[in-house]
């Protein structure tokens, strides 16, 4: 069972709210999804992350694939048993790998030969493979193959690119045909070039996916092109299937993406920044490591409730930091988990009271961009 229902649209912007329902439950959007790699969220559990409120969590089809082997997750009953986790779990292709592992691959039509970083044995993922793989997780949300193109690329490498993730959508939706309780997303590419991301959308949307991605942003380009991009492709996708912008995760890219009409978001950003003392707050980005919070007995955020906030100091987290204990990192990437997912939230508040122009407005007054 798949269903998205479009509830509301801002009338200044593109901004909307939606509900998702999935087998495993409902997702409010527009919404931040905490990345499981290995099925797992670093340094959190089950419970915390309901705690904070999160609806629906990652797993990696690569790493998964490659450790410890998805039909073994199988065995355990599928992803939600095998990590105890009964909310949506949304899967990646492995595509993004196909981008990020380029001097490990080989691109072909037939899908992709690499090499496994963990011990260099020679792999392969197709299309079909991907799906199969995603079938064993048993995912509520599935991600089509495809090539994620680098930036900067040619118009003829990255239309070259699109056609092949076009064909290779078509041998997705083939192999999932047969699947239960799983909803296939189709995937947006074409770079910066409007023509080619207007091509995307119309062949894409050919194959009646319940669901879109926009892949290929985020890569290297200036914030200003994705806004960009975001802004000419978002209007041409079908207003009644939910909008995935893959691979970001920042306070003010979650605002500007749902400003341009993008319902779903996700990123590794928030833990790994955590593991490196860094936590987003309502004034901006702070590195809680530095000796200037030495003596600092004040929360990491005044304006947050989290748990952290309301019973840890930036004095005593900076020490468990600075001395490598385990709590430090947990405490950093529960606040900063909490602070998107509450943004999110602060955010659906704001667009079903006509007032999110204004909250916008506000957010940048106060938080110093980097």
């Amino acid at each position: 069972m798949f269903d998205f229902k479009l509830i509301k649209e801002n009338k200044n912007s593109k901004a909307r709210l939606g509900e998702i329902t999935t087998d495993h439950g409902k997702i409010e959007t527009p919404i931040f999804m905490p990345v499981g790699t290995q099925a797992t969220v670093k340094a959190m559990s089950s419970r915390e992350l309901k705690e904070i409120k999160a609806q629906i969590i990652l797993g990696n089809t690569y790493h998964l694939f490659l450790r410890p082997g998805d039909e073994l997750i199988a065995k355990a009953g599928g992803l939600h048993q095998f990590m105890n986790w009964d909310r949506p779990i949304l899967t990646d292709s492995g595509g993004f790998q196909v981008f990020s592992l380029a001097d490990l691959r080989e691109i072909e039509e037939e899908g992709v030969y690499f090499r496994s970083h963990l011990d260099g044995s020679k792999q392969f993922i197709s299309p079909e493979k991907s799906m199969q793989i995603q079938k064993n997780l048993g995912s509520d949300i599935v991600m089509a193959f495809d090539e994620c193109p680098p930036y900067p690329a040619t118009r003829d490498y990255v239309e070259n690119s699109l056609n092949r993730t076009l064909r290779w959508a078509e041998r997705c939706k083939k192999e999932m045909e047969n699947a239960k309780g799983q909803a296939l997303f189709g995937i947006i590419q074409g770079g910066v070039y409007p023509e080619l991301r207007k091509q995307s959308v119309e062949e894409t949307t050919k194959l009646d996916f319940p669901g879109y991605s926009i892949g290929g942003l985020s890569v290297g380009e200036p914030k200003e092109e994705m806004y960009k991009m975001l802004d000419y492709t978002t209007p041409l996708m079908d207003k009644n299937k939910p909008r995935y912008l893959m691979g970001v995760g920042t306070p003010e890219d979650l605002i500007e993406g749902i400003y341009h009409g993008v319902d779903m978001f996700d990123c590794v950003m928030p833990t790994r920044i955590a593991r490196h003392g860094q936590v987003f707050t309502h004034t901006g980005r702070k590195t809680v490591r530095n000796a200037t919070y030495k003596e600092d007995f004040n929360p990491l955020d005044a304006e947050c409730d989290c748990h952290v906030c309301q019973n840890y100091s930036r004095a005593y987290i900076r020490h468990l930091l600075k001395r490598n204990e385990i709590l430090g990192v947990r405490l950093t990437s529960y606040h900063n988990l909490y602070f998107l997912l509450n943004f999110a939230a602060e955010i659906r508040d704001a667009i079903s009271n006509d007032n999110f122009i204004n909250f916008r407005e506000e957010f940048y007054n106060k938080y110093k961009l980097k």
